[in-house]
């Protein structure tokens, strides 16, 4: 074989090695945002689970607050059917955030409430859920950023175009108000 025929057959084989490569590197940056997603969506899905029965529990106290806990209660609803961009299930969890830190806030008006056992168990569960929640969206957060990272460097921006591989959004979402919930008798 001729020394500039080798040469030529080794430039294509570097950089079919080199497409394929890129290629899988971005479909697995693409399947561990997709897996990381899952840890979040379980998360949220054990705090959707908790409001219901922090609602109940704040009703037998506080009942005449009657339309703080409906918006907590239609806040939830919405966030558990939230269908589209991470960005629009953002927005419905931030409004879960801000209904939680509300009827925290509220407990503060209410002695009986703030020392009831099943209350202060809840408060300490949906603050453990969201570091749960924090810590599965900084690990998302750091799958897409090195996704987004890809996508739009060169020369792995041209294969991410080719398979139709997109910037994914982060998911920002506001935290609880609370970090810690109070030790009663204290």
């Amino acid at each position: 074989m001729e020394p500039l025929l080798i040469i030529i057959l080794g430039i294509i084989l570097v950089v079919v090695i080199w497409l394929i490569g890129t290629y899988n590197g971005l479909i697995r940056l693409k399947n561990h945002c997709s897996e990381s997603w899952a840890d979040i969506d379980a998360e949220l899905k054990r705090r959707h689970d908790l409001i219901p029965n922090l609602v109940e529990t704040v009703k037998g106290y506080a009942a005449h607050e009657q339309s703080l806990l409906t918006r907590l209660t239609e806040s939830r609803t919405r966030a558990e059917h939230a269908q589209g961009s991470v960005r629009d299930l953002c927005a419905a969890e931030n409004e879960v955030v801000r209904g939680v830190t509300q009827v925290f806030a509220l407990a503060e008006s209410y002695p009986d409430l703030k020392a009831d056992r099943h209350f202060l168990e809840l408060q300490r569960e949906l603050v453990n859920t969201e570091d749960r929640i924090q810590a599965a969206r900084r690990f998302f957060n750091a799958n897409v950023r090195d996704l987004n990272n890809r996508v739009e460097m060169f020369p792995s921006s041209f294969i991410a175009s080719m398979a139709s591989i997109q910037k994914a959004d982060y998911f920002e979402v506001d935290s609880l108000a609370v970090r810690e919930a109070p030790v009663a008798g204290i």
